[in-house]
């Protein structure tokens, strides 16, 4: 299963991929290509850091994972290792090696406790994105983390959130949750009749027949597949 291969998570700046670093190579890449092949939409023209850990790469090896990403219209922009051989291979191509240090500090700055408060501030969870309009047909809106959206989803208009979709109004139009892979994110709204409605892999339709008087609902994955319950709010 790629899940146990590869894990991705939206972070300040763009999608930390992080791969499993007792993995095959190609497995890995391969994986990481069935990923964007899944959701290509929301991946492309976005930024990627990839996280190797302590797995050594040849410059070769690290240029097979550009070409891969600039396929699908993605930028990899830098290369986390703690390999030397490694690091030394992703600047030769340009890559940065390190997330950026918090303002006001540097790298050489309160030694390897400022080097861990840097590196789990800048791989942090993205804040969510709250949006204050109505999405009409032909707009979409797409983000790493959670997204709020005060207003309708209109039939034509899609939402993508690697977590959370909150939607203070009615959905007509597509959402896809958790399209990073989480299972565990939900979607809520004051009146949820989507187009299509997706969670991670998940994917459910609106029932042909709705109440008269719509209730707030809120869908999630139980047991391998999506179901809507009152959404207390």
């Amino acid at each position: 299963m790629d899940a146990d291969l590869i894990a991705i998570k939206g972070i300040r700046q763009g999608l930390l991929v992080t791969l499993d670093e007792a993995g095959y190579w190609p497995a890995l890449l391969a994986a990481l290509e069935a990923r964007l092949n899944d959701n290509p939409a929301f991946f492309r023209g976005g930024r990627v850091v990839l996280d190797v850990q302590s797995r050594t790469l040849t410059r070769a090896e690290i240029e097979e994972a550009l070409a891969m990403c600039a396929r699908h219209q993605v930028e990899l922009w830098a290369l986390l290792s703690t390999d030397a051989t490694t690091e030394s291979a992703a600047q030769q191509l340009g890559l940065v090696i390190t997330l950026n240090w918090p303002p006001g500090t540097s790298s050489s700055s309160g030694g390897v406790e400022a080097e861990r408060t840097a590196r789990q501030e800048d791989r942090s969870p993205l804040e969510g994105l709250v949006v204050q309009r109505t999405l009409r047909s032909g707009q979409d809106l797409r983000h790493p983390g959670h997204i709020v959206i005060i207003g309708d989803v209109n039939v034509g208009a899609e939402v993508v959130a690697g977590g959370n979709i909150v939607v203070w109004g009615k959905v007509r139009g597509v959402v896809h949750a958790g399209a990073l892979g989480d299972e565990s994110s939900v979607v809520c709204a004051l009146d949820l009749a989507p187009t299509q409605l997706r969670i991670a892999g998940h994917i459910a339709r609106s029932p042909e027949e709705r109440p008269e008087e719509p209730v707030p609902e809120m869908a999630f994955v139980q047991d391998g597949h999506i179901v809507a319950v009152p959404w207390p709010g």
